[in-house]
């Protein structure tokens, strides 16, 4: 589940996005959720290192989660399937510390539900604490 580069667990949460480029503005539909970046399933998914800015919708949430985001790796020929889905993966380049803290402590929840061995899920827990620490010591300044 940490196969990825940021070392962090992938959780397979659905929200809404919508992606906003300087060419264009699509929908799309996110998975493979981490604190750094998310897969966005779409059909027209952008060229790889386009940088763009994001609305994740949160259900529940009042607002939407900002970022502005790169994309890493995308399909926008190649077969659509499970093993190569329509889309792109991307890694956030802006984020709001408290958007990234929501993200992790979503994934956390989402993947101890699915009961992911507690090494994997160290790593998002150890975010959370580090996002705590930063904010608190801010504060006191």
């Amino acid at each position: 589940m940490a196969d990825n580069k940021s070392g962090y667990p992938r959780a397979d949460i659905k929200w809404p996005v919508v992606v906003k480029s300087e060419e264009r503005t699509m929908e799309g539909v996110t998975s493979k959720v981490t604190p750094n970046g998310v897969f966005i399933h779409c059909q027209q998914p952008l060229r790889l290192h386009e940088v763009f800015d994001m609305d994740i919708s949160i259900p529940g949430l009042d607002q939407s989660l900002n970022a502005r985001a790169e994309v890493i790796w995308s399909n926008r020929y190649g077969p659509d399937d499970d093993i190569t889905p329509r889309g792109m993966a991307v890694r956030f380049l802006r984020i709001s510390s408290q958007a990234r803290k929501f993200i992790a402590r979503a994934a956390l929840n989402y993947l101890e539900s699915k009961k992911v061995a507690p090494e994997l899920l160290q790593t998002l827990s150890t975010l959370m604490i580090d996002l705590e620490e930063v904010k608190s010591k801010t504060a006191l300044r």
